[in-house]
């Protein structure tokens, strides 16, 4: 065996065991419909803030405001299995393997603290760290995950955290700067992400 067919043998083999360690079947679409539902959530969200009742009784609409960003979690975690579930059909991948659950596992752990950690920020009136918080700790998940994935998601997910960080940094622009998190970087990252791997 010559040596220039050892390396390609090599090449294959780690390129199977790569497959069969990590998600491959990520969609680059359900990161921009997960942009887009951010987007819309904001607009919304901006709505509610906006106009949050009668002049005399002026309150953070907050069970308003977290109908608007369960839907928007939903409808992202929906869209984004749905279409990740079509590419892994379409490449004859495993949707469900190795990969997937430990992807799964690896950022579960920032994303349910980060999230009971925000239902405590909510419980004792600590709005304004609310959208900061809930940055840097999918943030923290992304990067957690990468490992699992493609290797872009730890790029993302340390933006997420730094824009997180600002975002602490100037109270009274939480929203704008969710919106450009979990909107305008998830359609530039989706979008990205569907040209280099999923066309």
């Amino acid at each position: 065996m010559e040596e220039k067919d050892i390396h390609a043998e090599i090449s294959s083999i780690r390129d199977l065991m790569e497959r069969s360690a990590k998600f491959i079947s990520l969609s680059g679409l359900s990161g921009v419909m997960a942009g887009i539902y951010a987007l819309v959530g904001a607009g919304i969200g901006y709505n509610l803030l906006k106009n949050p009742g009668s002049a005399v009784n002026r309150i953070v609409p907050i069970t308003e405001l977290f109908v608007v960003a369960f839907a928007v979690l939903i409808l992202s975690i929906g869209t984004g299995v749905w279409l990740s579930f079509k590419k892994a059909k379409k490449t004859g991948q495993p949707f469900w393997g190795t990969g997937s659950k430990r992807l799964l596992i690896n950022m579960a752990i920032p994303l349910v603290s980060g999230g009971l950690f925000t239902f405590i920020l909510i419980y004792h009136g600590h709005y304004g760290i609310v959208a900061p918080a809930t940055l840097i700790f999918y943030g923290l998940a992304l990067v957690s995950g990468s490992h699992y994935t493609y290797s872009g998601v730890k790029s993302l997910g340390i933006i997420e955290i730094l824009l997180g960080l600002l975002a602490a940094l100037t109270p009274g622009y939480g929203l704008i700067f969710w919106a450009i998190g979990f909107g305008l970087l998830h359609i530039i990252y989706g979008t990205v992400m569907h040209f280099k791997y999923d066309s």
